[in-house]
């Protein structure tokens, strides 16, 4: 079944309404998914106390570094060990409230980066009460060991992700294909541990390691999912949960990917919109449908002829997508498009992919952790003609990343890993809980907040109004990160609407991401698809 996304004005009308709606109904029993939540972990063995060293950055001048050990397989607490590697700031006031874990989704971000910002980002009298903690979850980065299931897996150019063929489509079944078999060879040993319920009982391994009778959370994307898996296993070990961008928890994983399609074409319309409005700036036309039949034109003409031997269909989608995350890469996607559809120059968009689309080294290791979680998670398709059906029905509604989504995700249906069946966090054991949601958010759609917000009792959702940044939460918007802060201090919050951060102006070079759009540091620490 489809999550449809309602039409961007109507879903704003719908915001404030919501907000009383979501309250009335917290009011009520909520009635439990049929997945049972996943039984309660016994108490991990006292862990050996962690070794922290420094490892200043410029940045991040108080930076500390560990690593933790965990059971591989969490039912057998004596086999096999894997380690997390971890950062940490530690608290300088007198008084702490404990440490703060924070994660930036994925599945596959690495987060001992994101604890330096978030450290750096908080107001520095809430900063100092907590111990800020990164770590690459299991699988990833720094952690041992690490996915690689192969290279090259997007090198370009790659097939057109629309298969108008059915050589196309077997050229795209076949890298998916392969895909999957190169993780079940490297890593059939790993793989079976290798999900968001393993890596949340990693959590309270690393809770007893930390010596803390609590902790708090702040997870951002997929991080929001973990930290409500956590919750629901150990709700009395709770201290703070904040999530950011929420997952829809009843739609793990394929049928969140479907609300992806359309809310990502619909951020991509907004986009192009935008460029319509600034017409003397991109000469690319004041009408945003002629607008959109340029960038059809512009992936039409690449199928031929890729930019610069590197950009051809599917790699213009890599481009363009993170447009979706962050309106603050508009400008540079602007120009990149106006050089080549107007002045017939490839260059800067060859440019446009090598800084938004083309994958790094280290992605092989994120998008193997993305894969291994998403496909063991929870039960998908395995008849590829559901999801040729479900992939062109929505492709017809959806064009700008349906199909490109599907390949991302396709390795799932020929992953020979069993899934898991998917927990249930309906959750009334919880202190209260804050969530933090962009009413026009791509990545991770409006109802799936609604949704998260309906199963955590006594939870607070802070919208921001018309925002469509995915990760909206120390981003520079003064009204949110307020109510964020004194969450943090107090643990006290309620329902409220905020109103979305200015949408950027034409930038000079395309290099440049506007002061307007705020939120560039913390955007770069996300990345994409998470």
């Amino acid at each position: 079944m489809l999550h449809p996304v309602p039409h961007p004005s109507k879903k704003r009308a719908a915001v404030l309404l919501s907000l009383s709606a979501v309250a009335a109904a917290l009011a009520s029993p909520v009635v439990a998914a049929p997945a049972p939540a996943p039984a309660p972990a016994p108490a991990p063995a006292a862990a050996a106390a962690l070794r922290w060293s420094g490892c200043a950055t410029p940045r991040y001048p108080t930076l500390q570094c560990a690593s933790l050990k965990v059971p591989l397989d969490h039912d057998s607490p004596a086999g096999r060990q894997i380690s997390l590697a971890l950062t940490r700031v530690p608290h300088t006031a007198a008084t702490s409230q404990g440490p703060l874990l924070v994660n930036p989704g994925g599945p596959g971000g690495s987060g001992r980066t994101l604890a330096g910002f978030v450290a750096s980002a908080l107001p520095k009298d809430v900063a100092a009460q907590y111990d800020v903690i990164g770590f690459d979850p299991r699988g990833v980065g720094r952690s041992e060991p690490a996915l690689d299931c192969g290279a090259g897996h997007f090198k370009p150019v790659r097939p057109d992700s629309v298969p108008l063929d059915p050589a196309t489509e077997r050229a795209n079944l076949e890298r998916v294909r392969s895909f999957a078999e190169s993780c079940q060879t490297k890593h059939a040993d790993v793989l079976p541990y290798v999900g968001t319920v393993s890596a949340a009982r990693d959590l309270e391994v690393l809770r007893t390691a930390l010596g803390a009778e609590r902790l708090s959370y702040f997870g951002y994307s997929y991080g929001t999912y973990l930290g409500a898996v956590y919750a629901r296993l150990h709700p009395d070990r709770v201290h703070r949960l904040v999530l950011d961008s929420v997952v829809d928890p009843g739609g793990v994983w394929y049928e969140d990917n479907l609300a992806q399609d359309q809310a990502f074409d619909a951020r991509h319309k907004s986009f192009l919109a935008w460029v319509a409005q600034y017409d003397a700036t991109y000469h690319l036309g004041t009408d945003p449908a002629a607008v959109e039949e340029r960038w059809y034109a512009m992936r039409t003409a690449l199928r031929s002829a890729p930019a610069g031997g590197k950009v051809g269909p599917a790699e213009l989608e890599d481009t363009y997508m993170p447009g979706g995350y962050y309106n603050g890469y508009w400008p540079a996607l602007a120009e990149a498009f106006a050089a080549y559809a107007v002045r017939e120059d490839a260059k800067p968009l060859v440019a446009a992919y090598e800084r938004f689309g083309a994958v790094e080294p280290s992605a092989g290791n994120s998008y193997s952790v993305y894969t291994a979680v998403q496909c063991r998670d929870s039960a998908w398709p395995r008849d590829w003609n559901t999801w040729r059906a479900d992939m062109w029905r929505t492709h017809a509604k959806a064009p700008f990343m349906t199909w490109n989504n599907a390949w991302y995700n396709a390795p799932c249906a020929f992953w020979k890993t069993e899934p898991l069946q998917t927990p249930d966090v309906t959750n009334h054991d919880l202190p209260p809980a804050l969530l933090f949601q962009a009413s026009e958010d791509a990545a991770t759609p409006f109802e799936g907040a609604v949704a998260m917000h309906d199963k955590l009792a006594g939870s607070a959702l802070v919208v921001e109004e018309g925002g469509g940044n995915h990760g909206v939460a120390l981003s520079g918007n003064k009204c949110l990160d307020e109510k964020l802060a004194a969450y943090l201090r107090t643990g006290q919050a309620a329902d409220a609407v905020c109103p979305a951060q200015p949408a950027p102006k034409p930038a000079t070079a395309t290099r440049a991401v506007p002061p307007s759009a705020g939120g560039a540091a913390l955007h770069g620490l996300l990345g994409f698809r998470g």
